[in-house]
């Protein structure tokens, strides 16, 4: 057991299920003079099973003197309402319950038991399943405030420990059935490896360890070239091109970066050929970000955006005031040119002239089709060809708005151009402004 990871001066909570790997874990933290209280869980899936464990819980905390907590739950429910599985659902319910448990009773962290058996079981259902260098490294001693001060200990070893203690546990009979991924594995695939050497699951363990360390180093590369490659534009993310194929491995970089947005191993594959390819204009959708091959500055970019929702039209029938969001507020005003007068040059300020511009205003994304005369030009263009002809990305164009007036014609294309059709000229007396604080 790691004895450094746990500090004999703070208090933990021990996931205490009552079989033999959680009851080895709260003796031995007793053994070491460790400040701990117990967390049971009874997830109702196992009928009068679940409330054995419940029992043997409380009768082991009763007579070792140690504090227990207990939660139950509807998990099948949970499953159900949350279209989850019903493994996933025990797993969510457990570790919420466990840090909402650890803050309100002040303990440094959680400690659960997970031993080299387990690490060993994870490592090869990853590596059936398609992984990396962290899919193979296993699972970590430390996550976040979860412990697993065992990691190092195999379940024989468990079990003989149990047996010289005299202690007794339960067993969960699902364990003993090979209908789960994991304990097919555990029951057939890690025994025939051991017919191969009888030492495979202590060389799978130590080739996961070491492979965690070469991970560590990894990981500083990788953090160093994020530095180097990405910056940030308002609420994008954008990844210089150039810079990253000069990494020693773009591909493992961009998949670093890029998986944490969501996207696929696949549509990364297809980003790196399409960066190959200069396919300015390439976009990839995840569930929650979209990324574009962009040009930026006359730079090969990725742009990286939250994904862009459905921009609502917003009516803006008279002068005044209009927070529309809790980000994004519309002042319209008019003024009167006396010699004074200054023309805004600020992206976010549009100078019209009153007379031209018909209320009520609509503000809203551009459309298939738009077109406005851009001021200084005499004949109009697609709005879709201005953007284009400005190096525009493909995400900034589906975020660009418009203002239109009640005769549909394009008086603003927001930050970027007013209408040459409202400019203010010679003969103007009044100007309307219009302008949006983000």
């Amino acid at each position: 057991m790691d004895k450094k990871a746990v500090d004999k001066e703070k208090k933990y909570i021990v996931a205490l299920s009552g079989g033999a790997d959680s009851v080895c874990l709260l003796l031995k933290m007793l053994d070491e003079g460790r400040h701990v209280e117990a967390a049971h869980c009874n997830f109702h899936l196992r009928g009068a099973e679940s409330d054995r464990d419940e029992s043997f819980v409380v009768s082991l905390c009763s007579r070792l003197g140690v504090p227990l907590h207990r939660a139950h739950f509807d998990t099948r429910e949970y499953a159900s309402l949350h279209k989850v599985s019903i493994e996933m659902a025990a797993r969510t319910l457990r570790y919420d319950y466990f840090e909402k448990l650890r803050r309100d009773i002040g303990a440094e962290a959680i400690l659960v038991a997970h031993h080299r058996d387990d690490n060993v079981e994870t490592v090869l259902m990853n590596m059936v399943r398609g992984t990396g260098i962290r899919g193979v490294a296993g699972i970590r001693p430390r996550n976040g405030h979860i412990l697993r001060p065992l990691l190092d200990m195999s379940r024989s070893d468990i079990e003989a420990y149990l047996r010289e203690r005299g202690e007794t546990y339960v067993t969960d009979s699902t364990n003993l059935e090979d209908e789960a991924t994991r304990n097919k594995f555990r029951l057939n695939v890690i025994p025939l490896l051991r017919t191969i050497n009888p030492r495979a699951s202590e060389n799978i363990h130590s080739t996961s360890k070491h492979l965690a360390e070469a991970e560590r180093i990894v990981e500083w590369a990788v953090s160093m070239a994020r530095e180097e490659i990405i910056t940030s534009q308002g609420d994008d993310l954008i990844i210089d091109v150039p810079r990253l194929e000069a990494f020693v491995s773009p591909e493992y970089l961009l998949n670093d970066i890029c998986r944490d947005y969501g996207f696929s191993t696949s549509q990364i594959a297809d980003m790196s050929e399409a960066i190959r390819e200069h396919h300015v204009g390439a976009v990839f959708s995840s569930a929650t970000h979209i990324a574009a091959v962009a040009n930026i500055n006359n730079q090969l970019c990725i742009q990286i955006s939250k994904t862009i929702p459905d921009q609502s039209e917003y009516k803006l029938p008279e002068e005044g005031i209009y927070n529309l969001s809790s980000t994004l507020k519309v002042i319209i005003k008019s003024e009167v040119i006396a010699d004074d007068f200054v023309i805004s040059k600020s992206a976010d300020c549009a100078t019209l002239d009153y007379r031209k511009v018909a209320f009520p205003l609509t503000l809203r994304t551009i459309r298939e089709g738009d077109r406005f005369t851009p001021f200084g030009m005499k004949g109009s263009k697609l709005v879709s060809d201005y953007l284009t002809d400005i190096k525009c990305s493909v995400i900034d164009k589906r975020r660009q708005q418009v203002v239109v007036d009640a005769t549909g014609t394009i008086v603003w294309l927001v930050g970027r151009r007013t209408s040459d059709k409202c400019r203010i000229d010679a003969t103007s007396t009044t100007a309307l402004v219009i302008a949006l604080k983000k």
